[in-house]
This record gives structure tokens, sequence and C-alpha cells, in this order.
């Protein structure tokens, strides 16, 4: 079967549904590709890095002739028109949004898959262009903040003088808020963010901000497993904390976008209220935005010298990491497809990530999908606890404690007497190679506690190496007489070359993760 991948036809698209590696990947699958002339242009991807990757550059006309079409943004009802019979159409299209174009599929008898449809399982991350998408906006965001505002956001001491970091105010912190975070945070600023979900405060906090606390403004989780709607009170609340945050901050990053719609977060008057200079990225502008000042598309500056960020297009605009995290996204959405690996589709219905995503089919329309079929197996009942008088387990807990430090005093009493029968009943030589012995024990144990537990992989895969001198021991023992010398040895050298080759293993697997793709 043949997979195409068009031109974008959307005014100012500079993605591309596929780029040379991925090109490479779906051939590996058995699928023939073929790449319509200039579609990677714009994302610096040649018509001749296509063909060496394995693609075939053909014409617009002979694009939509395909049995796969997969394309970043829907083609237009005339582009679908042209499609075979029964032919497969891969791409965003907000079915939701457009019940229309659901119709005009099953008219044309085109299966259309929506990659914006898939649904949120576990096992349908590597398909989810939507968190793609939010990864990339969220990182541009930060990069347009930098651009727009009139200060470093890191701060410096210099010899003349020094400057303070830019204080930066994420709201929300799904996959675009924690991309923002940590981007932010990379370039020095002090960040703070705000979720009206609590649990998210530990992911925050890890990516380096700050996690603004305010208990009374954040959502309950209902029965359903649902986030709860805030309360009037619980919406004054947020309100008030975000006026707060916003006049504080030199830049204010929104994110929030429910099902397409994006709810109010930041009024005229807390723009009002911002400093001269500041700078406010509404990552929802294509929802309406988040800001009531927001104009979606464009970038204004308003009476008081803030400047209000609503572009639509900021995955564009870093097109070439973009289309590959997008590509890459179709690849995984063909290997489920392609069960065999023989360049043959299969639509299998029972699978719930493909029946999610597919919204017509055989000239019928498949929008909306059936609920995704959650594991409904009842958790094990509890086994009953029988109820202790708290003086009770008090007393209780205070004789397994006593009778843990006898143990302890008489393991120590122990150990202390066979040490002093081993000094005095062996020879110098057992004293002085068990007095090094002690010390490096002791030695290691102050010297690697001292250090943070981040740092103990790298740590010991250098340290192993000292396993050598282990090593260097048992080879010149192996040859002993006493088979019970030689054995000893043999298992020495054996632990010691493990811990050696193994931690030079770890270290090229470190290194690797910092290696750039050739």
């Amino acid at each position: 079967m043949q997979i195409a991948v068009p031109r974008e036809s959307r005014q100012g698209e500079r993605l591309v549904a596929a780029t040379p590696k991925t090109v490479g990947q779906l051939v590996g699958l058995g699928y023939e590709v073929a790449v319509e002339s200039g579609a990677g242009v714009s994302a610096t991807f040649s018509d001749e890095a296509y063909a060496e990757a394995g693609a075939n550059v053909v014409d617009a006309a002979d694009v939509w002739k395909a049995d796969v079409v997969a394309a970043v943004n829907t083609p237009t009802e005339d582009q679908i028109a042209a499609m075979r019979d029964g032919s497969v159409l891969i791409s965003m299209m907000m079915p939701a949004a457009h019940p229309e174009l659901v119709e005009t599929l099953a008219a044309h008898k085109v299966t259309g898959m929506a990659l914006d449809a898939v649904p949120r399982i576990s096992r349908a991350q590597a398909l989810d262009v939507l968190s793609t998408m939010s990864n990339v906006a969220g990182y541009r965001a930060v990069i347009e903040a930098a651009e727009s505002y009139g200060g470093m956001f890191t701060g410096q001491v210099t010899a003349a003088g020094k400057t303070a970091p830019a204080h930066v105010f994420v709201i929300g912190a799904g996959v675009a808020g924690l991309a923002a975070i940590g981007a932010a945070v990379s370039l020095g600023a002090e960040v703070r963010a705000f979720d009206v979900r609590p649990e998210v405060g530990e992911q925050i906090e890890s990516m380096g901000a700050a996690f603004v606390q305010a208990e009374a403004a954040q959502q309950e989780v209902s029965a359903d497993g649902y986030a709860a709607a805030l309360t009037e009170e619980q919406e004054r609340l947020t309100a008030e904390m975000y006026a707060a945050e916003s006049a504080k901050a030199d830049v204010v990053i929104t994110t929030a976008l429910v099902r397409g719609s994006a709810p109010r977060t930041i009024s005229a008057e807390m723009v009002a209220n911002m400093k001269p200079g500041s700078v406010i990225v509404d990552l929802a502008a294509s929802g309406g935005g988040n800001c009531e000042l927001t104009v979606p598309g464009e970038k204004i500056v308003t009476d008081n010298g803030v400047t209000i960020i609503g572009y639509t297009d900021l995955t564009s605009r870093m097109p070439q990491h973009t289309s590959q995290l997008f590509g890459t996204n179709i690849v995984n959405v063909m290997k489920l497809l392609t069960p065999g690996k023989d360049g043959e589709l299969v639509l299998d219905f029972e699978d719930q990530v493909v029946r999610g995503m597919t919204v017509a089919h055989a000239g019928e329309s498949m929008w909306p999908p059936p609920p995704v079929k959650v594991s409904a197996a009842p958790a094990a009942a509890a086994p009953e606890v029988p109820q202790v008088d708290p003086a009770e387990k008090a007393r209780l807990e205070a004789e397994a404690a006593a009778a843990k430090a006898r143990r302890r005093v008489l393991g120590a009493g122990i150990a202390a007497v066979l040490v002093v029968l081993a000094v005095m009943f062996s020879p110098a030589s057992f004293v002085t190679a068990f007095t090094v012995f002690a010390l490096a024990v002791v030695v290691g144990f102050y010297v690697i506690s001292g250090v943070s537990h981040s740092l103990h992989t790298p740590l010991m895969s250098q340290t192993n190496a000292i396993s050598g001198i282990i090593l260097v021991g048992a080879l010149l023992q192996i040859g002993s007489t006493n088979v019970a010398v030689m054995a000893l040895s043999i298992v020495a050298a054996a632990i010691a070359s493990i811990n050696i080759f193994g931690g030079f293993l770890v270290t090229y697997r470190m290194l690797g993760m910092f290696q750039k793709e050739v």
C-alpha cells in the first residue's frame, strides 16, 4: 500500500506530516511512501532528502490517489473529493467542532482517522499529537516572551552592577504549562505556577518552580473521577490570586483550554495593574483567549505598556522539530495499524484506540465513538484490622524498640569478641590486612553517604573501576596450589569484572543521553 504526504494548504502552515527520518520508518513497515514536491521545504526538508530516505517525490494530483494520506491539518473538501473510495485520511480534524467534515468524509467513502481524537489512555500516549503540539507550544511561548520582554530572564552580577531575574507566572500545569516552566527555569527565571488540580504541585516543584498554594481555590475531585466545577467562592478566590500574582510578574503564560474553549483567567483590570514592559503569552488564543484583551493571531501592546501575545501558530514557528515529533506520532499510528509490518493496513475496530480515532468508515459516520472501556474489577476488600487500645499499642511499640536495641548491643558485642580473638590468634599479616579493610569500610561509608542520591549512579559508574585492584589480586592468586584460594580467586575475578564492565556500561549509556543524533 502507498502512504502519501501532501503539502499543507493552510495559509502560513510550515509543518509537514513526515520527515526524511520518519519516511524511512514507514518504508521499514513495508509501505511505499510518496511525498508531494515542496511539502517539507518550509520545515527545512528538501525533496532530495525525502528521495534519499526512500520516498517518491510526486505532484499534488498523485498525492490524493494514494491508499493512505497523512496530513497535519484537515484537507479541503475538494482535496477530499479527489481521494479514492475506501482510502484512509489521517490528520487532525476536531470532529466534535466540525461535524460537517465527518459527513463529507462519509459521503466520499473515505475512512477518516482523527489524530486529535486519540483516547487518553496509557498505551496511546505515543500517538497523542495534542501532547506533542502542547509541548512545543509551551516551549515556544517562553521564547516569544523572552523576545518581547525588555530584560534578561536570568539574574546577573557584573562589574557594572547586578540585574534581577525575570519573574514568570504560569497558569496551568498540563503538558504546555510544564514545558513552559521547564524552558523558563532553564533560562534562569524565577518561576511560580498554579493549577486548579492540587495533585500537580509535586510536578511543578520537580521542574524547579514554586507551586502557588491556594487551597481554597483548588478543585475537588467528584465521585466519577473528574474535576468538579468551581463554586462561585472558589472562582472569586482564584481571581484574587491571579490578580496578585500577575501584578508581581514580568511574564504571565496562560494555558487553560477546556475542550477547545478558553476560560477567562486574566481580566482587563488585572492587565491594567501589571507593570509596564511585562508580557502575557496566551496559549489559549485559538479558543478565544484566557486574557480578556487577547486578539487571536496577533501581538498587541496595551495603553499601560503590557505586551499581549495571542499567536495561534506557535508550533509552526518551530517547524523542524515539530514536524519530526508529529511525524513520529504518525509512524506510531501506522505501527498500530500494521501488525504484520507487511505494508498492509488493518482496521481493528475492537481496538479501543483505533475505534476512538475513527470518525468515518465505509460511507458511514462513526462519530462520536463509544466510551472507552475501563476495567471495572472491584477492588479487593481490605482485611479488617482489629482495634488496638492506644496505650497498649504504645507499650507494644516500646517493647519492640527495646528488644531491637538489645539485639543490636548483643550483636555488636559478639562481633567485637570475634574481632579480638581473630587479632590475638592470627598472624601479623592478617592484622595488617584487616586494619586496612576496616578503615576502607569506614572511609567508604562516609564518602558515599555524603554524596547526593542523584549523583550515586555516575559516581559508582566510575568508582567501580576500583574493582580493578581486586581483579589484579584475584589474577595473581588464581595459580595457587590451594584449591580453596584458587576457587575464591575465580569468584573474585568474575565479580570484579562485572563491576568494572558494568560501571563503564552505565557511564556509556549516560553519555549517550547527551549525544546529538547524526
